[in-house]
């Protein structure tokens, strides 16, 4: 099969490669793009390790073609930090509470936690769990990190507020 371009905004930068039309989303991010935060953690959307957000929606990038990201735009875990590489709030939380362990699940929890904020700006607990309960994780247990994306919530309402 002949390669197609897949033409895309990634992290807010505009995107062109080469790839094979039945490659992930997962894959070209992986390895046509360099952008190694989406892991591979199960191949079939259950672990959330892929999560990435397309559109502004949460989406196991394992499961998506790349060619259906055409004319997209995608944010991966490299691009939820600020453009002076300021720690998203959600970031400085989880390091802040220990969260990271082994680190394999952070990327795709941090992102299915910022699009739980970016639509709940106030969650409560069980919101919380909801929302990051597409991504397994073997050694935290979760708690600190329902803890860490609370507190990032109240510092995302205060900057709000402050604007």
């Amino acid at each position: 099969m002949a390669k197609q371009i897949l033409s895309c905004t990634v992290n807010g930068e505009p995107v062109e490669v080469l790839v094979q039309p039945y490659v992930t989303l997962l894959d070209a991010l992986r390895e046509d793009m360099g952008l190694t935060g989406p892991k591979e953690g199960c191949g079939t959307g259950d672990c959330g390790a892929c999560t990435v957000h397309v559109d502004g929606r949460v989406v196991a990038s394992c499961l998506m073609l790349a060619m259906q990201a055409r004319g997209r735009k995608i944010r991966t875990i490299e691009g939820l930090a600020s453009a002076d590489s300021t720690l998203h709030p959600l970031q400085e939380a989880f390091v802040r509470h220990g969260v990271p362990q082994c680190g394999f699940c952070i990327p795709g929890v941090l992102m299915a936690a910022a699009a739980l904020l970016e639509g709940n700006p106030r969650p409560s607990e069980e919101e919380i769990r909801y929302g990051i309960a597409g991504n397994l994780c073997r050694c935290t247990g979760y708690t600190k990190m329902v803890t860490a994306i609370s507190e990032a919530a109240g510092t995302l309402a205060s900057q709000r507020s402050a604007r």
